[in-house]
């Protein structure tokens, strides 16, 4: 498979002009990432089929770009400077640019899941233009939670069910149906893709505290010093018996002392330990909708291989 993922993204081809709405997709897709969306993709078609050919590798081209088109716009809102260690698209082009090019991406993603096999296509453009739907509507809770004080674990929960998992969710059905599952299969797989995406984000929540900085690949920290809304905090909400003391941490100036502040609340909470009880029972959850499907472990590998970092 990853032979194949890297001759897919390799031989990517986008409309040569104008020079200036496709050179940053170019650059966008040329920057990487772990293509987690279409390796599902695949890997939910390879339990039906054994055949990669267009029929699937165009539609798994059209998940990555459109995730791709996600991160774009989510750097424009986010004012970020850096992605993967790049320049952002807005940083080196400018806002109005990144727009139009991300905005070409999305419909770039629909033209590649229309490649799908005629007998499927109804259904899998149903699935992927439901699914794109639900990401904007995460990203705008995502958006609203910043301005909010209080965030419920369960909103939390909703919104990144949106923003995040429904997009694994998609990406494991739409191999599933087009290699040939039937709709109970391909249900499964999209719980499958759901469970683990919600385990994923988790992950990346607990990561941003306690990761390795060298093996995260970024700084850590980053959730606390922008007070975003994350697994993390919201937990430690709701357990500790003094808030005070956390919304005094979260107001400290330095980027350094509030990190370790909040993160010695964290400690002092247990809060690492919660994080991984939850993935653990995201991935156990996951996996228990694929247990018949998954005859040679592959599924399980692949949810290893996305929470497997957090020890």
């Amino acid at each position: 498979m990853d032979s194949t993922l890297k001759g897919l993204f390799e031989g990517l081809e986008f409309q040569a002009e104008p020079a200036g709405l496709y050179d940053p997709l170019r650059y966008m897709m040329s920057i990487g990432g772990k293509r987690i969306r279409p390796r599902l993709c695949l890997l939910a078609f390879s339990l039906f089929d054994e055949v990669a050919d267009e029929r699937i590798l165009e539609p798994a081209a059209g998940l990555e770009i459109f995730h791709a088109f996600t991160l774009l716009h989510d750097d424009i809102m986010d004012k970020s400077d850096t992605r993967r260690g790049h320049e952002t698209v807005w940083k080196r082009w400018d806002v109005n640019t990144a727009i139009l090019s991300g905005d070409v991406m999305s419909i770039e993603s629909f033209r590649r899941m229309a490649a799908a096999p005629r007998e499927v296509l109804p259904l899998v453009l149903s699935v992927f233009t439901k699914t794109a739907a639900q990401v904007c509507d995460g990203q705008q809770m995502d958006m609203d939670f910043e301005t909010r004080e209080r965030v419920p674990m369960a909103e939390y929960m909703e919104m990144i069910g949106l923003k995040t998992a429904v997009l694994l969710a998609c990406s494991a059905k739409i191999g599933a149906l087009i290699g040939g599952a039937s709709s109970f299969e391909a249900q499964a797989l999209y719980d499958y893709g759901y469970d683990l995406g919600l385990a994923f984000q988790i992950a990346d929540d607990y990561l941003d505290v306690y990761a390795d900085p060298a093996v995260f690949g970024k700084p850590v920290g980053g959730d606390i010093r922008n007070n975003k809304k994350s697994w993390m905090l919201l937990r430690a909400f709701g357990k500790a018996a003094d808030r005070g003391a956390l919304e005094a941490a979260m107001r400290i100036g330095d980027p350094q002392a509030k990190y370790d502040a909040v993160r010695g609340i964290y400690d002092a909470l247990g809060i690492a330990g919660d994080a991984r009880a939850e993935i653990a029972r995201y991935t156990e959850k996951a996996l228990s909708h694929v247990k018949e499907l998954d005859r040679e472990g592959a599924l399980a590998r692949f949810a290893q291989s996305l929470v497997g970092r957090v020890k």
